[in-house]
């Protein structure tokens, strides 16, 4: 990865903190505003683009999700974007190498931003959905959408 700052929490919230995280995510879940309120009792209202990213850091922690936040213009290398896609690293190579996903080189490495890696996902997914659907409207169609095709030993 590069040298952009990475935050990373890697550990879930003790026994003893998941009853604060619990009412900590109960109280932000209110519409409104929020503040910080810092050591000499000065207080800083929060930006909503923080808001929301506060609220879904511990929402995930709430739930017992570990949490990693990263730029999106964080460059990866193709093993940690495979492992982001749940590719393999030679599979990842090739939809690269067929253009399907844009990077860059540094030297002999090819790198991808965290951003361009999200983005593939996603219309990945939406297509396999459109592809779902295409599916089943032509199983419609045909009549046979609800119809039981027995397993055959």
């Amino acid at each position: 990865m590069s040298t952009a700052q990475t935050i990373e929490i890697a550990s879930l919230p003790r026994e003893a903190e998941k009853q604060q995280v619990a009412e900590l995510y109960r109280m932000l879940i209110h519409d409104g505003t929020a503040c910080l309120v810092g050591p000499d009792n000065s207080k800083v209202e929060l930006p909503s683009s923080i808001y929301k990213v506060l609220v879904k850091v511990v929402e995930n922690m709430q739930e017992g999700r570990t949490i990693a936040l990263l730029p999106l213009m964080e460059e990866l290398s193709t093993q940690a974007a495979a492992d982001i896609l749940g590719f393999s690293r030679q599979f990842l190579v090739k939809e690269l190498e067929a253009g399907k996903i844009t990077f860059h080189r540094a030297g002999s490495h090819r790198r991808i931003y965290l951003k361009d890696v999200l983005d593939f996902k996603k219309h990945r997914e939406t297509g396999r959905a459109a592809s779902i659907d295409r599916m089943a409207q032509i199983s419609e169609d045909a009549g046979i959408y609800d119809k039981f095709i027995p397993f055959e030993e």
